[in-house]
């Protein structure tokens, strides 16, 4: 049920009775589906999108390259795991490229941010390098637009207005 889960990362609020009907498949197939996604680790969990811009809550975003060392044995899972466990990071990917992992931090400032890198990041066994990055506005996130102020664009990024 590939279609299942596509439907599900767009919009994961479907009730199980909107996603049979959408399927074409019954309600209980779909529960059933579900629940054996969740118990394979295949759905991991369920969140909103917050546009953090449109509430009195401050916070800011940093995108952070980190050059490591592999560890013997382990190669980059020890560190991205040690990583990871920072009630501050939202994400962590190994790269291919100029860098390794890349890290997505959130904070109340970026001067939090900053001192999170300078005072518990950087300083990790195998962290030969980093290279932060603050996200000044966020247009698109988990393919939802964030800033309903630009105009929509086709795919050629064709004005649709004109």
């Amino acid at each position: 049920m590939e279609q299942l889960l596509e439907l599900l990362q767009g919009e994961a609020k479907l009730t199980p009775a909107q996603l049979a009907v959408m399927l074409g498949e019954r309600e209980e197939d779909v529960v059933k589906a579900i629940q054996r996604y969740e118990k394979e680790g295949v759905i991991k969990g369920y969140h909103a999108l917050i546009n953090w811009e449109r509430t009195d809550i401050h916070r800011a975003t940093a995108l952070i390259e980190l050059r490591v060392s592999p560890q013997k044995d382990t190669g980059f899972d020890e560190i991205a795991g040690r990583v990871m466990n920072f009630p501050e990071v939202e994400s962590v990917y190994l790269m291919s490229g100029g860098y390794d992992l890349a890290v997505t931090v959130t904070g109340k400032t970026m001067s939090d941010i900053a001192m999170f890198v300078s005072r518990r990041l950087a300083p990790i066994g195998g962290v030969l390098s980093t290279a932060t990055h603050f996200v000044l506005t966020k247009y698109k996130d988990g393919g939802v637009v964030f800033n309903s102020d630009y105009e929509e664009f086709d795919e050629r990024g064709s004005n649709l207005c004109d």
